[in-house]
Protein backbone atom coordinates (compact mmCIF):
# COMPACT_ATOMS: atom_id res chain seq x y z
CA UNK A 1 0.00 0.00 0.00
CA UNK A 2 1.26 3.54 -0.67
CA UNK A 3 0.88 6.44 1.72
CA UNK A 4 0.15 9.73 0.02
CA UNK A 5 1.74 12.37 2.19
CA UNK A 6 1.02 15.99 1.36
CA UNK A 7 2.35 18.95 3.30
CA UNK A 8 1.70 22.64 2.64
CA UNK A 9 5.16 24.20 2.43
CA UNK A 10 4.58 27.17 0.06
CA UNK A 11 5.73 30.61 1.27
CA UNK A 12 4.21 33.96 0.40
CA UNK A 13 7.35 35.58 -0.94
CA UNK A 14 6.81 38.97 -2.60
CA UNK A 15 8.14 39.31 -6.09
CA UNK A 16 8.58 43.09 -6.05
CA UNK A 17 12.01 44.62 -6.46
CA UNK A 18 11.52 46.44 -3.15
CA UNK A 19 11.32 43.10 -1.33
CA UNK A 20 14.34 41.76 -3.15
CA UNK A 21 16.37 44.85 -2.23
CA UNK A 22 15.41 44.81 1.43
CA UNK A 23 15.79 41.08 1.97
CA UNK A 24 18.95 39.74 3.54
CA UNK A 25 20.05 36.16 4.24
CA UNK A 26 19.24 36.79 7.88
CA UNK A 27 15.66 37.94 7.28
CA UNK A 28 14.61 35.98 4.20
CA UNK A 29 12.43 33.00 4.92
CA UNK A 30 13.23 29.67 3.25
CA UNK A 31 11.40 26.32 3.44
CA UNK A 32 12.41 23.93 6.18
CA UNK A 33 13.77 20.86 4.37
CA UNK A 34 12.71 18.66 7.27
CA UNK A 35 9.10 19.72 6.75
CA UNK A 36 9.02 18.50 3.16
CA UNK A 37 8.15 14.83 3.04
CA UNK A 38 8.34 13.16 -0.38
CA UNK A 39 5.81 10.57 -1.41
CA UNK A 40 6.84 7.09 -0.33
CA UNK A 41 5.64 3.66 -1.33
CA UNK A 42 5.62 1.68 1.88
CA UNK A 43 5.92 -2.11 1.77
CA UNK A 44 2.73 -3.98 2.61
CA UNK A 45 2.25 -5.11 6.18
CA UNK A 46 3.28 -8.76 6.19
CA UNK A 47 1.11 -11.01 8.34
CA UNK A 48 0.92 -14.36 6.54
CA UNK A 49 3.41 -17.24 6.42
CA UNK A 50 5.27 -17.73 3.14
CA UNK A 51 6.34 -21.37 2.74
CA UNK A 52 8.16 -22.81 -0.26
CA UNK A 53 7.47 -26.44 -1.17
CA UNK A 54 10.65 -27.77 -2.77
CA UNK A 55 12.61 -30.95 -3.44
CA UNK A 56 15.32 -30.60 -6.07
CA UNK A 57 14.27 -33.73 -7.90
CA UNK A 58 11.26 -33.64 -10.19
CA UNK A 59 8.39 -36.07 -9.92
CA UNK A 60 8.29 -36.45 -6.13
CA UNK A 61 4.87 -34.84 -5.75
CA UNK A 62 5.54 -31.19 -4.84
CA UNK A 63 2.55 -29.89 -6.78
CA UNK A 64 0.20 -32.48 -5.29
CA UNK A 65 1.50 -31.63 -1.82
CA UNK A 66 1.04 -27.89 -2.42
CA UNK A 67 -2.53 -28.25 -3.70
CA UNK A 68 -3.66 -30.59 -0.91
CA UNK A 69 -2.00 -28.70 1.93
CA UNK A 70 -3.54 -25.49 0.62
CA UNK A 71 -6.95 -27.13 0.52
CA UNK A 72 -6.62 -28.61 4.01
CA UNK A 73 -5.48 -25.29 5.47
CA UNK A 74 -8.41 -23.51 3.81
CA UNK A 75 -10.77 -26.07 5.32
CA UNK A 76 -9.21 -25.23 8.69
CA UNK A 77 -10.45 -21.66 8.28
CA UNK A 78 -7.29 -20.05 6.91
CA UNK A 79 -6.96 -17.70 3.95
CA UNK A 80 -4.61 -19.50 1.58
CA UNK A 81 -3.02 -18.74 -1.77
CA UNK A 82 -0.99 -21.33 -3.67
CA UNK A 83 1.61 -19.88 -6.02
CA UNK A 84 2.85 -21.73 -9.07
CA UNK A 85 6.50 -20.68 -9.41
CA UNK A 86 7.22 -23.05 -12.30
CA UNK A 87 7.28 -20.49 -15.11
CA UNK A 88 6.96 -22.21 -18.49
CA UNK A 89 5.76 -25.56 -17.07
CA UNK A 90 2.84 -24.73 -14.81
CA UNK A 91 0.75 -27.63 -13.52
CA UNK A 92 -0.81 -26.41 -10.30
CA UNK A 93 -3.88 -25.09 -12.11
CA UNK A 94 -4.51 -28.53 -13.65
CA UNK A 95 -4.15 -30.38 -10.35
CA UNK A 96 -6.69 -27.99 -8.80
CA UNK A 97 -9.05 -28.16 -11.76
CA UNK A 98 -8.75 -24.43 -12.47
CA UNK A 99 -6.98 -24.45 -15.84
CA UNK A 100 -10.04 -23.09 -17.67
CA UNK A 101 -10.28 -20.12 -15.32
CA UNK A 102 -6.73 -18.85 -15.79
CA UNK A 103 -6.66 -15.54 -17.64
CA UNK A 104 -3.54 -13.86 -16.24
CA UNK A 105 -0.42 -14.91 -14.36
CA UNK A 106 2.28 -13.70 -11.99
CA UNK A 107 4.43 -12.11 -14.70
CA UNK A 108 1.39 -10.14 -15.89
CA UNK A 109 1.12 -8.69 -12.39
CA UNK A 110 4.83 -7.88 -12.15
CA UNK A 111 4.85 -6.24 -15.60
CA UNK A 112 1.66 -4.33 -14.70
CA UNK A 113 -0.46 -5.82 -17.46
CA UNK A 114 -3.08 -6.64 -14.84
CA UNK A 115 -3.75 -6.25 -11.14
CA UNK A 116 -3.11 -8.93 -8.57
CA UNK A 117 -6.84 -9.37 -8.10
CA UNK A 118 -7.24 -10.00 -11.82
CA UNK A 119 -4.55 -12.69 -11.78
CA UNK A 120 -5.77 -14.57 -8.70
CA UNK A 121 -8.08 -17.49 -9.43
CA UNK A 122 -10.49 -18.44 -6.67
CA UNK A 123 -11.08 -22.12 -5.99
CA UNK A 124 -14.39 -23.53 -7.19
CA UNK A 125 -15.38 -24.93 -3.79
CA UNK A 126 -13.53 -22.85 -1.21
CA UNK A 127 -13.73 -19.06 -1.13
CA UNK A 128 -10.70 -18.77 1.15
CA UNK A 129 -8.42 -20.63 -1.31
CA UNK A 130 -6.87 -18.94 -4.34
CA UNK A 131 -4.31 -19.74 -7.02
CA UNK A 132 -1.72 -17.44 -8.56
CA UNK A 133 -0.75 -19.16 -11.83
CA UNK A 134 2.62 -19.05 -13.55
CA UNK A 135 3.14 -18.02 -17.16
CA UNK A 136 3.10 -20.97 -19.52
CA UNK A 137 4.71 -19.31 -22.54
CA UNK A 138 7.56 -17.51 -20.78
CA UNK A 139 10.98 -18.45 -19.42
CA UNK A 140 12.01 -18.74 -15.77
CA UNK A 141 14.81 -16.22 -16.31
CA UNK A 142 12.22 -13.53 -17.10
CA UNK A 143 11.07 -13.44 -13.47
CA UNK A 144 13.12 -10.83 -11.54
CA UNK A 145 14.05 -11.95 -8.04
CA UNK A 146 13.24 -8.63 -6.38
CA UNK A 147 9.87 -8.43 -8.11
CA UNK A 148 9.01 -11.96 -7.00
CA UNK A 149 9.92 -11.06 -3.43
CA UNK A 150 7.65 -7.99 -3.47
CA UNK A 151 4.84 -10.05 -4.95
CA UNK A 152 5.09 -12.62 -2.16
CA UNK A 153 5.07 -9.83 0.43
CA UNK A 154 1.90 -8.42 -1.08
CA UNK A 155 0.30 -11.86 -0.91
CA UNK A 156 1.38 -12.22 2.72
CA UNK A 157 -0.50 -9.02 3.50
CA UNK A 158 -3.70 -10.63 2.18
CA UNK A 159 -3.45 -14.29 3.14
CA UNK A 160 -2.62 -16.35 6.21
CA UNK A 161 -0.60 -18.85 4.16
CA UNK A 162 1.33 -18.38 0.91
CA UNK A 163 2.40 -21.80 -0.38
CA UNK A 164 4.94 -21.57 -3.20
CA UNK A 165 5.20 -24.57 -5.53
CA UNK A 166 8.90 -24.67 -6.46
CA UNK A 167 10.06 -26.02 -9.84
CA UNK A 168 12.50 -28.90 -10.05
CA UNK A 169 16.20 -28.15 -10.15
CA UNK A 170 18.39 -25.61 -8.37
CA UNK A 171 18.71 -22.90 -11.02
CA UNK A 172 16.92 -19.56 -11.44
CA UNK A 173 13.47 -21.06 -10.94
CA UNK A 174 14.54 -22.43 -7.56
CA UNK A 175 15.96 -19.05 -6.51
CA UNK A 176 12.75 -17.33 -7.56
CA UNK A 177 10.66 -19.69 -5.48
CA UNK A 178 12.67 -19.30 -2.28
CA UNK A 179 13.43 -15.57 -2.44
CA UNK A 180 10.21 -14.49 -0.73
CA UNK A 181 9.76 -17.46 1.60
CA UNK A 182 10.51 -17.53 5.32
CA UNK A 183 9.95 -21.27 5.74
CA UNK A 184 10.52 -24.37 3.62
CA UNK A 185 9.01 -27.83 3.30
CA UNK A 186 11.18 -30.34 1.48
CA UNK A 187 9.33 -33.19 -0.22
CA UNK A 188 11.14 -36.42 -0.96
CA UNK A 189 10.27 -40.00 -1.78
CA UNK A 190 11.96 -43.04 -0.20
CA UNK A 191 14.41 -43.45 -3.09
CA UNK A 192 18.16 -42.92 -2.85
CA UNK A 193 18.27 -40.42 -5.76
CA UNK A 194 15.39 -38.35 -4.38
CA UNK A 195 16.88 -38.28 -0.89
CA UNK A 196 20.25 -37.22 -2.25
CA UNK A 197 18.67 -34.33 -4.17
CA UNK A 198 16.67 -33.32 -1.08
CA UNK A 199 19.93 -33.20 0.87
CA UNK A 200 21.46 -30.96 -1.78
CA UNK A 201 18.48 -28.57 -1.69
CA UNK A 202 18.57 -28.42 2.10
CA UNK A 203 22.13 -27.17 1.85
CA UNK A 204 21.16 -24.41 -0.59
CA UNK A 205 18.40 -22.93 1.57
CA UNK A 206 19.24 -19.95 3.82
CA UNK A 207 20.84 -21.11 7.05
CA UNK A 208 18.27 -19.37 9.23
CA UNK A 209 15.23 -20.74 7.37
CA UNK A 210 13.13 -23.30 9.29
CA UNK A 211 12.89 -26.47 7.20
CA UNK A 212 10.45 -29.36 7.56
CA UNK A 213 10.39 -32.69 5.73
CA UNK A 214 7.58 -34.64 4.08
CA UNK A 215 8.28 -38.20 2.96
CA UNK A 216 5.85 -38.85 0.13
CA UNK A 217 4.63 -42.03 -1.60
CA UNK A 218 5.49 -44.48 1.12
CA UNK A 219 4.40 -48.06 0.42
CA UNK A 220 4.35 -49.92 3.74
CA UNK A 221 4.29 -53.37 2.17
CA UNK A 222 7.44 -52.60 0.17
CA UNK A 223 9.16 -51.26 3.27
CA UNK A 224 8.33 -54.48 5.11
CA UNK A 225 9.63 -56.54 2.19
CA UNK A 226 12.87 -54.59 2.21
CA UNK A 227 12.54 -53.05 -1.25
CA UNK A 228 11.90 -49.45 -0.14
CA UNK A 229 13.73 -47.13 2.22
CA UNK A 230 12.42 -46.89 5.75
CA UNK A 231 11.43 -43.51 7.23
CA UNK A 232 14.30 -43.83 9.70
CA UNK A 233 16.72 -44.38 6.82
CA UNK A 234 15.59 -41.11 5.23
CA UNK A 235 15.83 -39.21 8.51
CA UNK A 236 19.31 -40.60 9.19
CA UNK A 237 20.51 -39.01 5.96
CA UNK A 238 18.67 -35.69 5.92
CA UNK A 239 18.59 -34.79 9.62
CA UNK A 240 15.48 -32.65 9.11
CA UNK A 241 12.36 -32.25 11.23
CA UNK A 242 9.72 -34.64 9.93
CA UNK A 243 6.30 -33.03 9.57
CA UNK A 244 4.51 -35.80 7.71
CA UNK A 245 4.50 -39.15 5.96
CA UNK A 246 2.19 -39.62 2.97
CA UNK A 247 1.34 -43.12 1.73
CA UNK A 248 1.23 -43.90 -1.96
CA UNK A 249 -2.34 -44.40 -3.12
CA UNK A 250 -4.24 -44.74 -6.38
CA UNK A 251 -6.57 -42.05 -5.03
CA UNK A 252 -3.95 -39.45 -5.98
CA UNK A 253 -4.18 -40.39 -9.65
CA UNK A 254 -7.97 -40.42 -9.51
CA UNK A 255 -8.08 -37.01 -7.85
CA UNK A 256 -5.56 -35.48 -10.27
CA UNK A 257 -7.52 -36.70 -13.29
CA UNK A 258 -10.65 -35.14 -11.80
CA UNK A 259 -8.91 -31.86 -11.02
CA UNK A 260 -9.83 -32.26 -7.36
CA UNK A 261 -7.77 -32.54 -4.16
CA UNK A 262 -7.29 -36.01 -2.71
CA UNK A 263 -8.28 -34.62 0.71
CA UNK A 264 -11.85 -34.53 -0.61
CA UNK A 265 -11.97 -38.28 -1.20
CA UNK A 266 -13.71 -39.88 1.76
CA UNK A 267 -11.71 -42.66 3.36
CA UNK A 268 -8.49 -41.83 1.50
CA UNK A 269 -5.41 -42.56 3.62
CA UNK A 270 -3.43 -40.10 1.52
CA UNK A 271 -6.00 -37.37 2.03
CA UNK A 272 -6.03 -38.01 5.77
CA UNK A 273 -2.23 -37.74 5.83
CA UNK A 274 -2.37 -34.30 4.20
CA UNK A 275 -4.94 -33.12 6.72
CA UNK A 276 -2.71 -34.28 9.58
CA UNK A 277 0.23 -32.37 8.09
CA UNK A 278 -1.89 -29.23 7.81
CA UNK A 279 -2.88 -29.61 11.46
CA UNK A 280 0.79 -29.83 12.46
CA UNK A 281 1.53 -26.69 10.43
CA UNK A 282 -1.10 -24.97 12.56
CA UNK A 283 0.66 -26.05 15.72
CA UNK A 284 -1.48 -29.03 16.67
CA UNK A 285 0.19 -32.01 18.32
CA UNK A 286 -0.71 -34.80 15.90
CA UNK A 287 1.31 -38.04 16.04
CA UNK A 288 3.24 -39.04 12.91
CA UNK A 289 2.92 -42.70 11.91
CA UNK A 290 6.29 -44.30 11.21
CA UNK A 291 7.43 -47.69 9.97
CA UNK A 292 9.93 -49.48 12.16
CA UNK A 293 11.13 -52.28 9.86
CA UNK A 294 14.73 -51.85 8.78
CA UNK A 295 16.30 -54.07 6.14
CA UNK A 296 19.84 -55.30 5.91
CA UNK A 297 20.04 -54.72 2.16
CA UNK A 298 19.18 -51.02 2.30
CA UNK A 299 21.35 -50.58 5.37
CA UNK A 300 24.33 -51.83 3.35
CA UNK A 301 23.43 -49.47 0.50
CA UNK A 302 23.20 -46.51 2.84
CA UNK A 303 26.46 -47.32 4.57
CA UNK A 304 28.24 -47.24 1.20
CA UNK A 305 26.89 -43.77 0.37
CA UNK A 306 28.31 -40.50 1.61
CA UNK A 307 25.98 -37.53 1.35
CA UNK A 308 27.60 -34.13 1.73
CA UNK A 309 25.69 -30.98 2.43
CA UNK A 310 26.75 -27.80 0.65
CA UNK A 311 27.05 -24.40 2.30
CA UNK A 312 25.60 -25.41 5.65
CA UNK A 313 25.12 -28.39 7.88
CA UNK A 314 22.09 -29.64 9.74
CA UNK A 315 22.07 -31.80 12.81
Amino acid sequence: MSQDVREQTGLDVASSSEYQQNSTPETATSPDPSAVKPQQSLPPKVTGRAIVITSGKGGVGKTTVTANLGTALADAGKRVVVVDADVGLRNLDVVMGLENRVRNHSLDVIEEHCTLDEALVRDRMRKSLSLLPAAQDRDKDEMPLDAMQRLVQELQARFDFVLIDCPAGIEHGFRNAIVGAQEAVIVTTPEVSAVRDADRVAGLLPGDMPVKLIVNRIRPHLVKKGTMLNIEDVLDILRLDLIGVVPDDKDVIVATNRGAPVVDIAGSHTGAAFRRIAARMLGENVPIPTLQDRTAWFSRVLSSLRFTRSERGRG
